[in-house]
């Protein structure tokens, strides 16, 4: 698996997925603006790797305040902070580790150095603990999965949205570690097509038979009984158990439950966002209309005008089951979620 994110000296590198799979390329990042430009334009995506990209961004902007007076320090350190907050509204992730950062600097030393280097082993440590977490979510989707199955996957959620390893490819990938027989239908998923270019890029590379299929097919692909499971990912999961992620995620969970095809969501627990109640209170990016208006050289009639949520929400009682890292949880979510959240605390 080619990283997704790592140091390299003191310049935080990322893989610029917008050039995949026809490129494969690193953006080098030296200051916290230029991280901060990569999740903007998505040359990073995906929660978990947005939000360790976020822990390495602050870390160069602790570099980068010069200050000598600690409390003047910290004080332009959580401005910096709130900056890289507002990068990506939905993903819970991101502001899940700028809290875990400001967390240290709350009792970080007063040495310059001994401060940085606190910051940096804590990003570290993140992406370390992403990849842990992650295999061990796949482990234990995997044993939803039959001995041969179909998994519909929506977006991507592999090791490209993650520090590696994945969270839904997570899932196929332990399934086939397993032994078990896999194929994969990645939807194409518009508008950027991070099924097509991404997960379909990643299932070929671990040689796992996958095909594409646009979005609307998917009620056509289950009703053939083509489908014997969907997993996906997650950018926010509310307390409830609604589930917000990329835009198309919710048609798949209607189709699924009118065709009687389970719907899993594979998220760590850091995705799951306990001061959200529900999916109501999700916040929902709406990128450039650009993105809708033009495709493949062709354009949208001059004139029109383009809606583009880039996340939905799908409610709680269309999903079968949530995989975290602790295990599979069941609904009512309500109750799974916060125990499962407070096992971690312990």
């Amino acid at each position: 698996m080619i990283p997704t994110l790592y140091w390299q000296d003191d310049v935080v590198m990322i893989l610029d997925q917008r050039k995949l799979p026809a490129r494969t390329t690193f953006i080098a990042c030296r200051d916290m603006k230029r991280v901060i430009y990569c999740i903007k334009t998505l040359a990073v995506r995906g929660a978990p790797a947005i939000g360790v990209a976020a822990a390495m961004g602050l870390v160069l902007a602790a570099k980068a305040v010069k200050l000598k007076d600690p409390a003047k320090w910290a004080e332009r350190f959580r401005a910096q902070a709130e900056v890289m907050r507002a990068a990506r509204p939905t993903a819970v992730n991101l502001g899940w580790a700028v809290d875990r950062m400001l967390a240290l600097v709350a009792g970080a030393p007063e040495d310059p150095a001994e401060r940085l280097a606190l910051l940096r082993r804590e990003s570290e440590m993140m992406l370390a603990e992403d990849v842990a977490i992650n295999r061990a979510m796949g482990r234990h989707g995997a044993k939803l999965v039959p001995k041969r199955a179909t998994i519909l996957t929506h977006c991507n959620a592999g090791s490209l949205a993650t520090g590696g390893y994945g969270t839904a490819l997570g899932v196929v990938r332990a399934a086939a570690e397993a032994g078990k027989q896999i194929k994969v239908i990645a939807d194409e998923t518009r508008p950027l097509l991070q099924g097509a270019r991404l997960t379909a890029w990643e299932m070929v590379d671990e040689g796992i038979p996958v095909a594409v299929a646009v979005d609307g097919a998917v009620g056509a692909l289950m009703s053939k009984g083509l489908v014997d499971l969907c997993v996906v990912g997650a950018d926010r999961i509310a307390a409830n158990g609604d589930v917000a992620n990329k835009i198309g995620t919710f048609n798949v969970a209607l189709q699924a439950r009118r065709h009687g095809v389970p719907f899993y969501v594979a998220a760590p627990l850091s995705t799951v966002d306990m001061d959200t109640p529900s999916g109501d209170l999700i916040p929902i990016e709406e990128r450039d209309p650009a993105e809708v208006l033009a495709f493949a050289g062709s354009r949208a009639a001059p004139g029109a005008e383009a809606l583009n949520p880039a996340f939905d929400v799908t409610p709680n009682d269309l999903v079968s089951a949530i995989i975290t890292e602790v295990g599979v949880l069941r609904p009512p979510f309500n109750r799974s979620l916060a125990a499962a959240k407070a096992q971690s605390l312990t």
